[in-house]
């Protein structure tokens, strides 16, 4: 069973890699674009936005229709990684524009909506409670990795923008297809039909615990897409005060302060969440990326040595709690619903990038890049008051043995460890649940 366990894990987290692979595959390529399209920055800025945009769209159809709970999971996960491949390669071969382009672009985000979101739930379906935090980790890093992609595909050559993104097509398909053929759902998953639900993700925001993790979640995504989107432009913005030299390097040097410090973060942070408790390790982790906004106009112009160092803790703190706020939600929200929670969850996260994204480039253009990061430090502020208030309302973490996660026969839930909503639809078993629940 162990075995399994882990092969089906490393097996999501893989598809993840892979099928994510698509997300920033024309933002990696925006320079270029530019130049042959004859685009301003302001116009460029929707080759990202759209994909957000379609995100949220995607996401909110599947949480009305509660696809990813009424679909099968792995092939709700292989055929949305499939269009997503689709859609970057008919933009390669046969768009020249941005008229175009958006559409395609806004396509690939309805797609993914089905591939991240998924991938979480599934994730969730072969992890006990008590190591969740970890595999949440190891799926945010194979996220993080995967968008990161596109990054490293276009630093270590020289291929024209369309081959960047139909090398991205090409691993995304790849990742369909292991999804299809190898992925399935685990013994943690609520396997019994269910009525359609779409007002659950509202429901949900009526108990404390879920609305908290709700919260921090929102706050940290204020922060975390811009700050990967425009990465590039800060860099390149400062490197006049430190004599040049990035170069082609800007490529490489981005994917290591997203891609690898990216992992690391999140690797630490769900072990640290499994360890220390949830909410401990989101407010750590947003106070560190936080305290990185504040400090960035006085990191613009330093040397390269200390701002990669600034960048690879800025990396690995912007994503380490990512992972913390979906494990949490997936342990408090009603067990039947739990795709529903997770893709709602996402879908407000996600249309909170879009202002962001949008927001930044404009407040670079009134007061410089140097201060434009600036404006993402209230989300992990306010993110890192809701996870502490959440922390001193939730009882310290117990440990339990491997065996007493194992589901029993008949349940449907981890025994000694309630999930609201798995147990019968009454108020007071919910709110007992709720506040019992072990984080």
């Amino acid at each position: 069973m162990i075995s399994r366990m882990n092969r089906q894990r490393g097996l999501i987290a893989l598809v993840q890699i892979l099928g994510l692979a698509v997300w920033f595959s024309a933002s990696a390529v925006v320079p270029t674009l530019r130049l042959e399209w004859g685009i301003s920055s302001a116009e460029a800025v929707w080759l990202t936005a759209s994909v957000q945009v379609g995100f949220v769209a995607g996401a909110l159809t599947s949480t009305v229709l509660n696809l990813a709970d009424r679909i099968r999971p792995q092939l709700l996960l292989a055929t949305s990684a499939a269009g997503a491949a689709a859609c970057t390669v008919t933009l390669a071969v046969f768009v020249d524009g941005l008229s175009a382009a958006i559409p395609l672009r806004f396509l690939t985000g309805v797609f993914l909506a089905g591939v991240y979101p998924v991938g979480m739930k599934l994730m969730a379906s072969w992890s006990p409670s008590e190591s969740r935090g970890k595999a949440f980790g190891v799926l945010i890093g194979a996220l993080t990795l995967g968008s990161a992609l596109p990054q490293l595909i276009s630093g270590i050559g020289t291929l024209p923008w369309q081959q960047v993104m139909g090398t991205a097509a090409a691993i995304t398909t790849l990742g369909a297809l292991i999804a299809a053929a190898g992925v399935r759902p685990g013994p943690y998953l609520d396997t019994q039909p269910i009525k359609p639900n779409p007002r659950y993700a509202l429901e949900m925001f009526k108990e404390r615990g879920p609305r908290l993790a709700n919260l921090g979640y929102f706050g940290h995504m204020w922060e975390l897409y811009a700050l990967w989107t425009w990465l590039p432009m800060f860099i390149l913005a400062g490197q006049g005060n430190r004599g040049g030299g990035a170069g082609r390097q800007l490529s490489i040097v981005v994917f290591a302060a997203v891609g690898v410090a990216g992992v690391i973060g999140c690797l630490l942070g769900g072990w640290a969440s499994d360890r220390f408790g949830r909410a401990p390790a989101a407010t750590i982790a947003l106070s560190v990326s936080g305290a990185c906004c504040l400090l960035s106009p006085f990191m613009f112009s330093t040397t390269w040595v200390p701002l990669l160092v600034f960048l690879g803790v800025w990396g690995a703190s912007v994503i380490a709690d990512s992972g913390v706020f979906s494990t949490a939600l997936s342990e408090v929200a009603d067990k039947r619903y739990i795709g529903t929670a997770l893709t709602a969850q996402t879908a407000v996260g996600f249309l909170l990038t879009v202002v962001t994204i949008q927001f930044v480039p404009i407040l670079a253009d009134a007061v410089g890049w140097q201060y434009a990061f600036l404006l993402l430090a209230p989300g992990p502020v306010v993110g890192a008051l809701a996870m502490r208030t959440l922390g001193r309302s939730i009882p310290p973490m117990k440990r339990t043995s491997h065996h007493d996660d194992k589901p029993e026969s008949g349940t449907h839930y981890p025994t000694g460890r309630p999930i609201s909503g798995a147990l019968p639809n009454n108020h007071r078993q919910r709110h007992t649940a709720l506040h019992q629940n072990q984080w």
